[in-house]
Order: structure tokens, then C-alpha cells, then sequence
């Protein structure tokens, strides 16, 4: 019972995420360009730029770290300061592995702490079928 209420929420913890960079990407439609950084066959990276004009601007990066088992266990959001001409951070997934399960914390940066805090209410944890 714990484990399908755990099941539902991640499912919909995740369309949210999902409907949430679908409508923020579609105001940008035809105008994203993805820059994928690889290595070792595994994508540690992404830039992504918008069309501004006729020329490319930052508008998003991405970084990803994976555990010996090459599966995901960060995930780094950032976003372009054009005034400040500098990434900023704005979010981090940490993923932790036990077993079969997986539990997903995201954490939102606090430019005031200077620090990643946890959102709690976003914490999921269920039981992954395909380990």
C-alpha cells in the first residue's frame, strides 16, 4: 500500500515536472538548440541555447554525474544571468539506490544561504521493477 502511494506520487511528481518544461519549453518552440556533452558514451552535460535574433544565447545547462553502475545519481540545473553574464544555480536532483529502490530528493539553490535546501515535499521514494 505504502509502496503504490509512494508509486502515485513519483508519477505525479514527475508529469508535473514534465508539463512544467513542456510549457516553458513551447514559448520557446523551434527556438531551443541542444548541445549534449558525452563522455565515456555517457552524457555528463547539456547547454542549451535559445535563438535571440539571428544569433544563440545561453539559456539553460545541465550536469549529471553517475555512480559506478552508470546510473544517474545527480542532476544539475542552471540557468543564464545575462545581466550578470554568469550561470546561476537553480536546481539539484540527488538520486540514492538501495536495493530496488530509489529515492529522488530535489533541492532548490537559496542564492541567500549559498546553499541547496532541500524541498521535502518532493522527496519520492519507490520500488524500481527493473533492478
Amino acid at each position: 500500500m505504502k509502496a503504490k502511494k509512494s508509486l502515485k506520487m513519483f508519477v505525479l511528481t514527475a508529469a508535473l515536472l514534465v508539463v512544467s518544461l513542456a510549457t516553458s519549453a513551447r514559448s520557446y518552440d523551434n527556438q531551443l538548440i541542444y548541445n549534449p556533452i558525452e563522455e565515456n558514451g555517457m552524457t555528463v552535460g547539456q547547454t542549451v541555447y535559445k535563438m535571440d535574433g539571428n544569433i544563440l544565447a545561453n539559456y539553460m545547462k545541465y550536469n549529471y554525474k553517475y555512480d559506478d553502475n552508470k546510473r544517474m545519481i545527480e542532476s544539475e540545473a542552471l540557468k543564464w544571468n545575462s545581466s550578470k553574464d554568469e550561470w546561476e544555480k537553480d536546481l539539484r536532483i540527488n538520486y540514492t539506490y538501495e536495493g530496488k529502490t530509489v529515492t529522488t530528493n530535489y533541492y532548490k539553490w537559496n542564492a541567500k544561504k549559498q546553499a541547496y535546501v532541500l524541498v521535502p515535499e518532493m522527496t519520492v521514494t519507490m520500488d524500481n521493477t527493473n533492478m
